[in-house]
């Protein structure tokens, strides 16, 4: 990683909850020097059928943090999920943290304004989110040095966030099913 400064010989304890209805790994990364940890891409149970969303995931990922005595401190959203809801909004509530995602993700919110026909009431701004990533930016996770990479995929707003020697990459989808890597209209 030519320009790019982290500290890869840090091995934060990573656990994944992987999601089959939507073929999402979610991540806990936790620090390997504290009880600090970031959760990655958490993701709303969804029944496309019955048109309803449950939590059922995003509870089995805050029970695994409470009764490992984890400190959320950020939840980070590689990229913009256009084949599920986010649960990052749900989890902050129940257990703290910034919530983080790619600063272009105001060219996603745009675009889909624009496809939706939302009025000024949807802010294009990212204000939903504490922090917009630029390439390059780094963060803390308890001691842990972190580095967002703009890695554009699927959408514009694609990030690689790499904490220690781990980093989960935004929009590449989970083994070989299927992936919204097409779902962002251009």
């Amino acid at each position: 990683m030519t320009g790019y400064h982290v500290n890869r010989n840090v091995k934060p304890a990573v656990k994944g909850f992987f999601d089959s209805e939507t073929n999402t790994i979610s991540y806990v990364v936790k620090d390997p020097a504290s009880n600090a940890c970031a959760i990655v891409d958490s993701v709303m149970d969804i029944n496309y059928a019955a048109g309803r969303i449950s939590f059922e995931h995003a509870d089995e990922i805050i029970s695994f943090v409470r009764s490992n005595a984890l400190q959320v401190e950020w939840l980070i959203e590689t990229h913009v999920h256009a084949d599920h809801l986010s649960a990052a909004p749900y989890i902050q509530k129940e257990l703290g943290g910034k919530l983080g995602i790619g600063r272009n993700i105001t060219v996603v919110q745009e675009t889909f304004g624009k496809i939706f026909n939302e009025g000024t009431e949807f802010r294009r701004d990212g204000s939903q989110f504490d922090r917009l990533f630029d390439d390059g930016d780094s963060y803390e996770v308890g001691s842990m040095e972190c580095l967002a990479i703009h890695t554009p995929g699927h959408t514009p707003a694609c990030m690689t966030h790499v904490m220690g020697d781990a980093a989960p990459v935004g929009g590449q989808g989970a083994g070989d099913g299927p992936s919204a890597k097409d779902a962002f209209p251009r």
